[in-house]
């Protein structure tokens, strides 16, 4: 798997983005403000992420999907240490994810690749999305808040 920046020539891939954020919206908006890398596999692309400064030292990993066929394999733990590497590269001491409450097996991914939970932004998914989230029947509602020191 080769993970590469997203040409500016080319467009996001939005089916892969939408798989983590159901919003098109919300997705250009931070697509176009952040880095959009693409990870392909034999000239395929297999998965997304998009880091976007936030603050001053501060990067958030704002999206990271895989297609669903190439799911369970290794990629999303992947994609993640890739951002978390290409973070420290840019010189920033925080990166920062924030993720559905009901998204139970990507919050068990960013602990394992070194996140901690910092907080939650309660009714973030109520407030700013037109549309009810289900994961594995639960009501997404509120914002996980993860964070890992870079330095």
């Amino acid at each position: 798997m080769e993970v590469r920046l997203l040409n500016a020539s080319e467009n996001p891939p939005m089916d892969l983005l939408l798989l983590a954020d159901p919003s098109e919206k919300l997705i250009a908006d931070y697509v176009e403000r952040g880095e959009c890398f693409i990870a392909e596999e034999s000239g395929e692309i297999i998965g997304v992420l998009v880091l976007l400064p936030t603050r001053p030292d501060t990067v958030e990993l704002v999206n990271v999907a895989v297609c669903k066929d190439m799911q369970g394999r290794g990629i999303g733990r992947r994609l993640v240490e890739f951002a978390v590497d290409s973070a420290k590269k840019q010189g920033f001491k925080t990166i920062e994810v924030g993720t559905g409450n009901s998204s139970i097996g990507q919050i068990a991914l960013y602990q394992k690749c070194g996140f901690r939970m910092i907080g939650v932004d309660v009714d973030f998914f109520i407030s700013h999305y037109e549309e009810e989230i289900y994961e594995d029947g639960i009501q997404c509602r509120d914002m996980v808040r993860l964070s890992q020191d870079l330095f």
